[in-house]
């Protein structure tokens, strides 16, 4: 039987892939692990961040209530508390929508050149 590759997830991410892959600077990621105790990495014996693929998955609960929805952080805080896998849910399907609508976007867009050029 041959070999079949495997894709290797990443187990842990740095503070800096986590800020660049939300755009935002470290110290905000940070800032919300203070005021969120659902946000809390490892560290390594160096004292650096270690995030999981779970810790993101939480940062992103958080960044989508404050950042996309408006909420102040103790509203934030307390809906996580209230509605915390629900909302994650919620979240996930919200983004699937958005990458199904920007697939969508983007094929019309095509489309309307090719239309254009054969017209």
């Amino acid at each position: 039987m041959p070999y079949k590759d495997r894709e290797i997830e990443k187990q842990y991410f740095t503070i800096g892939e986590v800020a660049a892959q939300f755009n935002v600077a470290p110290s905000l990621i940070r800032f919300w692990e203070t005021e969120f105790e659902e946000l809390r990495p490892r560290k390594s014996k160096k004292g650096n961040r270690l995030y999981t693929p779970q810790d993101i998955d939480i940062f992103r609960t958080i960044y989508h209530l404050v950042k996309e929805r408006g909420f102040t952080i103790p509203g934030a805080r307390d809906l996580l508390k209230q509605k915390g896998p629900q909302l994650k849910e919620k979240i996930d399907v919200i983004q699937s929508l958005e990458k199904v609508r920007g697939f969508l976007v983007t094929m019309k867009k095509e489309l309307e050149v090719i239309g254009k050029s054969q017209g």
